[in-house]
């Protein structure tokens, strides 16, 4: 299984319940470019990021692999799915659907991580108090931070390739489907039942796109039940699909 992670997000964000889900499967958590340790470039789309995963599957010898997906990984997954479906086994998307989005919340999280001012920063704890002008979340203020790392010299400075990332921003949200993409595959979406990123109204948008999908909400989980229900949600990744 290939685990894709959200957008600011990196593989170490899926640790604990990559581990769980290892019971079931060999799990490879990647971090997507402009990501955790992967390359800095300046293309980002979804065309790109699943010409990416198509090349390390191909550079693994994996002909076909289980494909999970959240966030901004998720859509990258259905992309996937839609344009290869002879190279996903099975399809797990968490707590995303295929359409629009335009958050304002991720234009204060971006101009927040562009204003800091890395040459005076001391900490990460530090970082989130400057965040907090545009950032009411505390949840999401350490979220950002986790993107912050130290050099030797102890110079502060982003994981991410926050450029390349603000400028894609637009292209991040947009649907990534035609009308016409279609996976007729073994298909799971968790949602989120405390989530906006995936609702009712939108469960018709996804049979269109993938007949075969289940889809299961996790009542009492956000954006994130791979954290906020991991039990749950491994139960359900491991044994309905």
């Amino acid at each position: 299984m290939l685990v894709l992670h959200g957008l600011l997000g990196s593989s170490r964000n899926w640790l604990s319940t990559g581990r769980d889900l290892a019971k079931h499967y060999h799990v490879f958590a990647l971090d997507a470019r402009n990501h955790g340790k992967s390359p800095h470039v300046p293309e980002m789309d979804y065309d790109v990021m699943v010409a990416d995963i198509i090349a390390w599957m191909d550079g693994q010898g994996l002909a076909r692999a289980a494909i999970c997906g959240h966030s901004m990984g998720g859509k990258t997954a259905m992309l996937l799915a839609c344009r290869h479906p002879e190279r996903v086994e099975r399809l797990v998307v968490v707590d995303i659907a295929p359409k629009d989005y335009f958050w304002v919340a991720h234009r204060g999280e971006f101009l927040a991580m562009t204003e800091l001012d890395l040459g005076s920063l001391t900490s990460r704890s530090e970082a989130e108090l400057r965040f907090e002008a545009r950032v009411t979340n505390l949840g999401m203020r350490k979220f950002l931070s986790t993107n912050l790392t130290q050099d030797d010299a102890g110079t502060w400075r982003w994981l991410i390739n926050l450029p390349a990332l603000t400028a894609a921003l637009p292209v991040m949200e947009k649907n990534c489907l035609t009308a016409a993409d279609r996976y007729a595959g073994p298909t799971l979406f968790v949602l989120g039942g405390r989530s906006r990123y995936a609702e009712p109204g939108d469960h018709a948008i996804i049979r269109h796109h993938f007949p075969a999908a289940q889809i299961e909400v996790i009542a009492d989980s956000g954006h994130n039940p791979h954290m906020d229900a991991r039990e749950e949600f491994v139960r359900l990744v491991s044994g309905t699909i």
